[in-house]
């Protein structure tokens, strides 16, 4: 049906054009819209159109600012959480690290051993467990990630990887005495 020049397909495509229009307005204002709705066909009896105009008439209310939540102080006595991770000390002993021939050959937990990662092998730790490693000699330290099952030597509690050793000055030795602690999240 023909109404003056526009058809009513034509209105209604022109009134969802403008509903789209004036909602993407509103959002770049910082406005929401209140009641607009492209889903009934419009017509001039339609609530949310300018019979005049054909426009679509929409109402815009501000959007309210989301309030800031402020945390109460720390009360004095009270212990303080820590997002740190724990560490659990698991002794002292003997580490040593892998020869150059272990290198891309397949470890206990089914990856391939890689000497430049920071990885090592332990006779009981869950694979992924993450380790720090420390020389009291010389005070470094590393965290190391369990891959493997070892060290099969007698007195040897850790084979770490050559960067990791190299981290731990072991390298020209070969061995050093170790402290090690399991890291928790």
């Amino acid at each position: 049906m023909r109404t003056g020049n526009r058809t009513e397909g034509h209105r209604a495509r022109s009134f969802a054009s403008r509903s789209v229009q004036a909602i993407a307005v509103a959002g770049l204002l910082g406005l929401a819209p209140l009641a607009a709705s492209s889903a009934a066909a419009p017509d001039a009896s339609n609530a949310g159109i300018d019979p005049a105009t054909s426009a679509a008439v929409i109402e815009l209310v501000p959007v309210q600012p989301t309030p800031e939540v402020t945390l109460p102080s720390p009360v004095a006595n009270q212990p303080v959480q820590s997002s740190a991770p724990q560490e659990i000390t698991l002794g002292r002993g003997s580490a040593s690290y892998y020869a150059s021939k272990f290198n891309g050959r397949l470890t206990a937990s089914g990856e391939r051993f890689d000497n430049g990662a920071m990885t090592a092998a332990h006779r009981t730790l869950p694979f992924g467990s993450l380790v720090r490693v420390t020389n009291p000699a010389n005070g470094r330290s590393v965290v190391v990630r369990i891959n493997d099952r070892g060290p099969f030597t007698r007195g040897r509690i850790i084979d770490v990887s050559r960067a990791a050793a190299h981290e731990l000055g072991l390298v020209a030795r070969g061995h050093a005495a170790v402290e090690l602690a399991l890291i928790e999240n």
